[in-house]
């Protein structure tokens, strides 16, 4: 069984980059043959899928947050990472790490395996 677990501050101000990182267990992120993706979910919306590395290394984000957020892997560590810049109120949420067969999806109720998820609160 795969296992994600999330992990980052809680706490971030305004205009500063939110990093996260997701520690991957039970599968490889390079040889699994999955897609990896970051997904979150403000408070009282809906979840919003925001971008996926594949066990290739290729990534997509989403276009609308394309020019804030990258997403990297450190193979080393079997772990994968999110950074978000420029943070602003609209980005508090709940961060969600997950993982399905590959390929992904845009759809974030379409990934089989998740992490609890860790709040994050932006302030101004």
């Amino acid at each position: 069984q795969v296992r994600l677990q999330e992990s980052g501050p809680g706490l971030v101000s305004t205009s500063q980059t939110l990093s996260l990182t997701c520690r991957v267990s039970a599968a490889s992120i390079t040889t699994s043959y999955a897609a990896w993706t970051w997904i979150r979910q403000p408070p009282g919306k809906g979840l919003e899928w925001m971008g996926v590395i594949d066990y290739d290394g290729s990534t997509y984000i989403s276009p609308s947050l394309k020019s804030r957020a990258s997403i990297s892997r450190d193979t080393s560590k079997n772990q994968f990472s999110l950074q978000l810049s420029s943070v602003t109120l609209e980005d508090t949420a709940v961060y969600y790490c997950a993982a399905r067969r590959w390929p992904g999806t845009l759809n974030p109720l379409m990934y089989d395996y998740w992490g609890q998820g860790t709040q994050v609160t932006v302030s101004s």
